[in-house]
Formats: structure tokens, sequence, C-alpha cells
């Protein structure tokens, strides 16, 4: 009877043990791509300029068939991102809503540039959106 008890609390220990590491992994951000695990909703804001000229971004950009979770309504220049679940940073680049818009991000014209928040920045394509960013750019 002594001999089944022990081994009872011996593999009560041990599963204790195993579920702590299950659970220290699952806290741990494994992938460095990850922004979220549960979910983003956020909401840069996006000018464009050519020469000067406001560029006006169109309603609607992502809605349709497929509800896309990077997307527009009529509250521009908000960029909405609305995303369940896992959302990686290729998710929420700029170069992502520029894809959804069916737009290369270079073709307003030369000589781009970036600011964000007020400070240049040349990530362009690349550059991961945060909630009430204001990113303008602007071309020759």
């Amino acid at each position: 009877m002594k001999n089944i008890s022990t081994t009872v609390w011996i593999i009560g220990i041990v599963a204790v043990i195993a579920a702590l590491f299950a659970w220290s992994a699952f806290l741990q951000p494994s992938d460095p791509d990850v922004i979220a695990r549960r979910g983003l909703h956020s909401h840069p804001q996006l000018a464009i300029y050519v020469k000067g000229e406001k560029v006006e971004i169109p309603q609607n950009i992502g809605l349709g068939a497929v509800h896309q979770p990077m997307h527009t309504h009529e509250d521009l220049p908000l960029i909405h991102l609305e995303f369940q679940g896992v959302v990686r940073k290729g998710d929420i680049m700029l170069g992502q809503f520029f894809k959804i818009w069916g737009k290369d991000m270079r073709q307003f014209g030369s000589n781009m540039r970036m600011t964000v928040n007020g400070k240049e920045n040349t990530e362009y394509e690349n550059y991961i959106m945060r909630d009430n960013d204001k990113i303008e750019l602007q071309y020759d």
C-alpha cells in the first residue's frame, strides 16, 4: 500500500512539473514575428501627398466578398486593423495595406519620403503600423 501511495505521489509531482513547463512555454513568445496571440484592434492613419496634393484613399478598401482584417471605412484617413487570433508582423506592415488596395506603394511618384508621427522613417513597405500612428507619404 505504501509503494502505491509513493508511486501516485511521484506521478502527480511529475504531472504538475510537466504542466508547469507546458504552461510556461505557452506564455513565452516562441516566434519573434508574432505581434499578438489573441487578436489586435488598432487604427493608424495614412495620408498620401503627390507634389503637395493630397491623394484620396478610397473608402471600403479590403471590404467586399472577403472581409480583410486590414481595411478602410468612411472615417478616413484611418486604416482599421481588426485581427482575430495570432497576428504576425507581416500582417500589419504598411506594404500589406497597399497590396490589399491593389496599388504599388511606389507608383505615386519619385523621391518618396515617409514620416511616422512627424519623424522621418525609411522602413516604407516594411513599417509595422501601430495604433494611432500618423503615417505620411510624400512624392515629388
